[in-house]
């Protein structure tokens, strides 16, 4: 790794930081004087978290930045340093000399690389598909094709990059069709097994039928979306928050084509013309605690908005992980010509089956 790739000015723009935790492959940059004496980090997470509160992109990382982060010393060993970033829940961690200069940067995924991560992936597949009739009356949803392949397997593959191996699938609708596509998942190098939802059980209910609860947090996801979220950034994120559940949110805008008046019973008070409202949406991507699973009552049809609902109410730590790469939801037949229509500029499809 070049150290000096991922160090930046603290003048530097949270946009350049963004643009270069994008590029440098460790999830974060590190803020140095002109002397290389460390002065803080920034994370994905950071960054997610500034856009939660709005900060504007522009600013200066000062704003946005750990001035204390944890770091390790030139003395600590490889070992050291990993009881360090366990106790601590760090994915990176800075390595400095007894000046504060900055030496290394030590990675977790680099000291127990090799190991595909043991979390679950489940991805609800289940769905009718009735705003795509009539490419949905012989074929389910997740495998009309985009690009040259089809939509679940664009998911899987991109999951696959990101090292997760096991993968259950819910499936109902055509549910034979999917099971014989994907089969035990060999093909691809991964364990992949089926939930079969005998009646539609919402996106939260068909969790119920896992064969066991998992030991990690797993990533759920819905069957009909692609995106470039990287999905280690996602965990990271959900552990750095200490959440029992994270739900991803995508931000969608429009603008009132009207001048909105402001008014004060009958007066007048002021007119703005055709403003733009912004929310934040479900994106339809969680990660969950296992014993989150223990809310859902069983053998019924639950949602995950139920879910989370039900995990504020108990008061326990809920999350929300903004998207800022590409995400699609292949809702209907305009979203599926436009996944189409951008499939090459955003994803490779060059993995294949192995």
């Amino acid at each position: 790794m070049d150290l000096k790739s991922i160090c930046i000015s603290p003048t530097t723009s949270i946009l350049r930081a963004i643009e270069n935790i994008d590029v440098n492959g460790v999830q974060i940059v590190l803020v140095v004087d002109d002397k290389n004496r460390l002065l803080g980090t920034v994370t994905d997470g950071d960054v997610r978290r500034a856009i939660l509160k709005g900060i504007p992109l522009d600013e200066p990382v000062t704003r946005i930045m750990n001035t204390e982060p944890t770091v390790g010393s030139v003395h600590d060993n490889k070992a050291m340093l990993l009881r360090k970033m366990e106790r601590k829940r760090l994915h990176q961690i800075p390595v400095v000399a007894e000046d504060g200069y900055l030496v290394g940067l030590e990675v977790l995924d680099e000291i127990i690389k090799f190991q595909h991560r043991e979390n679950w992936v489940v991805l609800m597949a289940g769905g009718l598909g009735s705003r795509l009739r009539p490419l949905t009356n012989n074929c389910p949803k997740p495998l009309l094709k985009v690009g040259s392949k089809p939509i679940l397997e664009t998911i899987i593959e991109n999951f696959i990059e990101f090292d997760f191996r096991k993968f259950f699938i819910s499936v109902n609708y055509k549910a034979e069709m999917i099971e014989e596509y994907f089969g035990n998942g060999s093909q691809w190098g991964v364990e992949i097994e089926y939930i079969r939802e005998e009646n539609k059980m919402g996106t939260a209910g068909a969790l119920t039928l896992l064969r066991e609860k998992p030991n990690k947090p797993l990533i759920v996801m819905n069957g009909d979306l692609l995106t470039k979220i990287n999905f280690s950034q996602l965990l990271n994120y959900h552990i750095e928050n200490q959440a029992q559940g994270t739900m991803c949110v995508r931000e969608l805008s429009f603008q009132v084509p009207y001048g909105v008046v402001k008014i004060d019973k009958h007066r007048l008070l002021g007119i703005d013309e055709k403003p733009i409202q912004r929310f934040l949406i479900n994106a339809g991507i969680y990660v969950l605690e296992p014993h989150l699973l223990d809310l859902i009552p069983p053998n019924t049809h639950y949602n995950m908005t139920s879910l989370f609902e039900e995990a504020i109410n108990r008061g326990l730590e809920t999350a929300t992980f903004p998207i800022r790469e590409y995400w699609l939801d292949i809702g209907q037949m305009s979203d599926y010509e436009k996944a189409n229509g951008e499939y090459n500029n955003f994803f490779n499809d060059g993995i294949g089956a192995k």
